[in-house]
């Protein structure tokens, strides 16, 4: 594929997606996102294909939405634009990989921090090498309701979610493990391998009963409200997004939030 930003790769019946955008620590354009969604829609599809692992190239995960792109092609949407824009590509497209029907795993390196923390997130398991941190600097940097989809307090718990959107910090691997957001920490070298040989255990189990199996799961937050939950917030992140903090950062050109984000690891 021409300007390709996302790499497929099988592995007996598992199959490896890739973003490969390195060069940019991953940061999610436009066309990165849509050959990524279609690229799972293909998984979906796949018999032979029972466990998908979300990995990326280089040094990082992702960096999080690219916001280079965003300030020249979307700086002066309207609130119908931004709207249909970020329900699709952030809000829906994540959503289907939480609703995947077949295990996802996401393989994490390095940064992992905004739109890059939440689609990890949307993944059944996470493992994480020493040295991955995740951050949502989102609100100290841009005035903006943190992300899309506010996944945090569903995967670390509530009160941990708050300190870290509050301060915007770090949070290491190990200490991901700890609050149970991260399943494995391993090191660099063997991530890779470690997270195949997890994925290719998992794919041993049949593909009917574990399907079953994740949506009985999955319905076990949905009861809790979490799929209304994460709905409410995209409606206050679309708000916040009108507000004179969210208009002051626009101004000054989302750059200036680029530089403050260098600091987290935030944007490319």
């Amino acid at each position: 594929m021409e300007n390709s930003f996302v790499a497929v790769e099988q592995f007996d019946r598992v199959r490896r997606i890739s973003l490969d955008r390195p060069q940019a620590r991953n940061a999610q354009s436009q066309a990165l996102l849509d050959q990524l969604d279609a690229a799972l829609e293909d998984a979906r599809s796949d018999e032979q294909t029972r466990v998908v692992v979300l990995a990326a190239r280089g040094d990082h995960f992702s960096a999080g939405h690219d916001l280079k792109e965003a300030q020249a092609s979307r700086g002066n949407f309207t609130v119908e634009e931004r709207w249909a824009y970020e329900s699709l590509r952030y809000f829906d497209y994540c959503m289907r990989i939480w609703d995947f029907p077949k295990p996802t795993i996401a393989q994490v390196q390095g940064a992992c921090v905004a739109g890059g923390f939440m689609l990890a997130n949307m993944c059944d398991l996470v493992v994480a090498s020493e040295e991955a941190y995740f951050s949502d600097p989102v609100t100290a940097t841009m005035g903006a309701a943190s992300l899309e989809v506010l996944i945090h307090p569903w995967v670390m718990g509530l009160r941990q979610a708050k300190e870290m959107l509050f301060t915007g910090e770090r949070l290491g691997a190990r200490r991901a493990q700890e609050l149970g957001m991260v399943n494995r920490v391993v090191p660099r070298a063997d991530l890779e391998a470690q997270t195949l040989a997890l994925a290719g255990r998992i794919a041993q189990a049949p593909p009917f009963a574990m399907r079953l199996l994740k949506r009985s799961l999955n319905r076990s937050v949905d009861v809790q409200g979490m799929r209304q939950a994460l709905s409410a917030h995209f409606d206050l992140h679309q708000l916040s997004h009108v507000s004179q903090e969210y208009g002051a950062t626009v101004r000054a050109g989302l750059s200036s939030a680029i530089a403050k984000g260098a600091a987290h690891g935030a944007s490319s």
